[in-house]
């Protein structure tokens, strides 16, 4: 069974061939096209931890008067936020 990773890479190859074809190029022989024709390759977004969107969303942040995030605070009321 394919990985992650290797189904990532078919499916970004398989898009580059569709551009090959909307482009004109025939599947046969060698295709002459720079990377650069074909447009920056998009990266599959890497999914965010339970802290990284506790600390994303600004009604959970808890500041100091000098305006900094109280990060220990913060943290110990994710940590009782996962409790409940």
């Amino acid at each position: 069974m394919p990985t992650k990773r290797e189904r990532e890479y078919y499916a970004m190859g398989f898009r580059d061939g569709r551009k090959f074809e909307e482009m004109g190029y025939e599947a046969t022989g060698r295709m002459s096209i720079s990377r650069s024709e074909l447009g920056p390759r998009a990266k599959p977004k890497r999914k965010l931890s339970a802290w990284q969107k506790y600390i994303k969303n600004k009604r959970n942040h808890i500041k100091y008067r000098d305006g900094k995030l109280n990060l220990k605070k913060m943290a110990v009321a994710f940590r009782r936020k996962k409790r409940r």
